[in-house]
């Protein structure tokens, strides 16, 4: 019992250290289809919006990245789901791109200091459920189900089946 017990303590703990970096394009700001804010609304301590300027790049997200302790959900290629889990793992401070996907990439490619942060790829059985944009890309998830889906990986169920019920009725799904 007493291991039950640590091991629940210990993963609050990690819920609390744990940070998610919403590296947001400045549109989605206003954009009523943005999911990140569901995160935002509700879990603050552990999700952070951080407005992307290229040419004014967040000073602390630099430091955690040359520091190796940030890492960045970004698909770069193929990529095992081992591989995947044994990265984001590792690291307490998770990096997600929050735009749309010409935004992510115009983020990714006009900053050199992502281009050197650790990268990892989700792999999930599921189709994104996100019905409000176009050009959803076959594999893609909107930010809110990544961020789902790291919760899931760092042992933060409830908190990840919180926001699937909020995002579900955000998209109409409930």
């Amino acid at each position: 019992m007493a291991n039950k017990s640590f091991n629940t303590n210990q993963k609050r703990n990690n819920a609390k250290k744990m940070k998610i970096f919403l590296l947001t394009h400045e549109r989605e700001l206003h954009r009523g289809t943005n999911t990140g804010s569901l995160a935002i609304d509700d879990y603050n301590e552990i999700v952070e919006r951080l407005l992307w300027e290229r040419v004014n790049p967040d000073k602390e997200l630099i430091r955690l990245i040359e520091n190796n302790e940030a890492v960045l959900l970004y698909s770069k290629g193929e990529s095992s789901e081992t591989e995947s889990l044994a990265v984001v793992e590792e690291y307490e401070n998770i990096i997600i791109i929050d735009g749309t996907w010409q935004e992510a990439k115009k983020i990714f490619n006009q900053s050199a200091y992502l281009k050197n942060a650790p990268q990892f790829t989700l792999k999930t059985e599921n189709d994104s459920l996100y019905k409000l944009r176009a050009n959803q890309p076959k594999g893609g998830l909107c930010t809110i189900e990544c961020i789902i889906e790291v919760l899931k990986i760092k042992g933060q169920n409830k908190i990840a089946s919180e926001l699937l019920a909020k995002f579900e009725k955000f998209n109409g799904c409930t």
